[in-house]
């Protein structure tokens, strides 16, 4: 452990000196840019041997590592005190540490605590707000015009009545769609990649399964699930836990689920 712990001050230190250039040059691209070619020069004329290359790639590689490790908690409000860093890097290089190994390691372990903590309790208001929000559009959607809902809570407006058939749950189907949160940010489209969706009508959440289902082929829906026919409590990059999803779909087309064969008649 005490030897990974050097080589991550070693990285410390380039951390600094790479962030120290960031923030002096963040207003100024071009300058930025230039400096980097410049400083890419440098380091090949100042690293000759592969030894001394692979040093400094090392370096290079933990400081891109440790910087993640410090910008995180900041972006939670956990801030690392780069000046604290620094000491502690000078410290153990100079073998004064002034924490020992066990106390280094107790430390990390409470930051990690603290560090989950807060995306927990981040995570759960972001879910509350998502559900509460989602509950309120359901709330006024219901009560426009034409609008249906299913007895699970789907809630759906016929855009246009196509008189194709209706689509099993086995079958596979052939839809345009573009799915947004209920503030108008988009997450999906059929429609930007430019070709229809197809696939099993059983492989997909349960609230595009049923209503689907209820769709005849040429039909456009505006359809609402609430979240927990979409994707519950799971939280993605793009759509928050208990978000309630809202679909525009129309049915292109279904391909019906081959029947078995009967075996050939002896």
């Amino acid at each position: 452990m005490k030897s990974i712990f050097k080589v991550s001050l070693l990285a410390a230190t380039v951390l600094l000196a790479v962030g120290c250039q960031k923030e002096e040059s963040k207003d100024a691209p071009q300058a930025a840019a230039k400096a980097e070619q410049t400083q890419s020069a440098a380091a090949s004329t100042l690293y000759k041997t592969d030894d001394e290359k692979a040093a400094y790639a090392i370096g290079v590689s933990f400081a891109n590592y440790l910087n993640t490790s410090i910008e995180k908690p900041a972006e939670i409000g956990i801030n690392l005190d780069k000046d604290i860093v620094l000491k502690g890097i000078e410290d153990v290089f100079a073998n004064k540490a002034s924490m020992t190994e066990e106390e280094t390691h107790q430390a990390l372990q409470e930051l990690d605590k603290r560090v989950s903590e807060k995306m927990k309790a981040q995570a759960a208001e972001k879910s509350a707000a998502a559900k509460k929000a989602g509950d309120d559009f359901r709330a006024e959607f219901a009560k426009e015009d034409g609008v249906k809902k299913t007895e699970s809570g789907i809630l759906y407006k016929v855009e246009k009545e196509g008189d194709g058939i209706s689509p099993k749950a086995t079958d596979t189907v052939v839809v345009n769609y573009e799915g947004t949160l209920v503030d108008g940010t988009k997450f999906d489209s059929s429609y930007d990649r430019k070709e229809p969706a197809t696939f099993p009508l059983n492989r997909v959440i349960p609230g595009w399964t049923e209503a689907v289902q209820l769709m005849k082929v040429g039909s456009k829906y505006k359809v609402v699930i609430p979240p927990e026919l979409a994707y519950g409590e799971q939280d993605t990059p793009t759509i928050p836990a208990n978000s309630t999803l809202v679909f525009e779909i129309e049915l292109m087309s279904v391909k019906s689920a081959e029947a078995p064969k009967a075996p050939a008649a002896k």
